[in-house]
């Protein structure tokens, strides 16, 4: 019995102000597996009623959190043991400070996957843009968020990018989306039939939605043209580019059918010559 008292007692020295005994050490332990059991209890409690996608953002969240309270237990359950923990503070207080500021991004990075997270701003499926790049969102996690680009490359974003840069969820307020055509025709073109070639383009493509239906606007008596917008809907903004490539293809061989030309900017020259004195 007193060899077991012995070796509970036994303490290693950090410095003069730090001990740490073998029994303190195993107090820890036990505190740190005991909070184990009951945070896994705790969580399956609180998401066997929850929906999937809530369920998952919550785990997320948790596996974080987990962490922070085996910190806190730690430092609790030494300072009940008699350790010094201001003293440990003090002397790695330098560390502390750098490793902090070494990982200030990575913070960013977990504050702004728990607002995305809580705030519901952007779900997986959604398209996105930011800093004018476009993908669709495949995946979200604490530190980063996953999307595929239209040339189906991988596109990873650093989550605190959200909390400075703008972004544009396209697909927010339903999965349809106005997308537009700009075109400009010489003056002196027939302007009711550009407006009704324009519409005729637009409903060629297959993946224009028919209602609502296309839209032509007059925008504009530019330098060197008449300048027109053709809006339309799509149910799938992932494909616009694709989809305006095509209406401007079907744009151009209706102009040309119809003898509809598509002026380039021109300026004239004077020359004056100077008369000699």
């Amino acid at each position: 019995m007193d060899k077991i008292k012995t070796f509970l007692s036994y303490s290693f020295s950090f410095g003069d102000d730090v001990h740490i005994s073998v029994q303190t050490i195993i107090v820890v332990i036990l505190a740190l597996i005991l909070a184990s059991y009951l945070l896994r209890f705790s969580m399956k409690l609180i998401t066997r009623k929850l929906p999937k996608n809530d369920k998952e953002k919550f785990v997320s969240v948790f596996g974080y959190l987990r962490w922070l309270a085996y910190i806190i237990i730690f430092l609790v359950t030494m300072q009940s043991s008699g350790v010094n923990v201001t003293a440990i503070f003090a002397a790695s207080a330098a560390l502390l400070i750098g490793v902090g500021l070494a990982l200030q991004t990575l913070f960013q990075d977990i504050i702004s996957g728990i607002f995305i997270l809580i705030d519901q701003s952007v779900h997986v499926g959604d398209i996105i843009e930011l800093e004018g790049k476009v993908g669709r969102v495949v995946e979200i996690k604490l530190r980063t968020t996953r999307a595929v680009t239209i040339n189906n490359k991988v596109l990873v974003i650093p989550n605190h990018l959200y909390l400075t840069n703008s972004l544009y969820n396209w697909t927010e307020n339903g999965e349809e989306t106005r997308e537009s055509v700009t075109v400009g025709v010489a003056y002196g073109t027939d302007v009711q039939l550009v407006k009704s070639l324009l519409i005729k383009a637009v409903n060629s493509s297959s993946k224009v939605i028919s209602k609502p239906g296309p839209t032509v606007y007059f925008t504009n008596f530019g330098d060197s043209a008449l300048e027109f917008k053709v809006v339309f809907t799509l149910n799938n903004s992932f494909e616009a580019a694709t989809t305006q490539s095509d209406i401007r293809f079907k744009i151009d061989a209706l102009f040309r059918e119809n003898k509809i030309s598509i002026p380039f900017p021109q300026r004239d020259v004077h020359l004056y010559q100077q008369k000699e004195v």
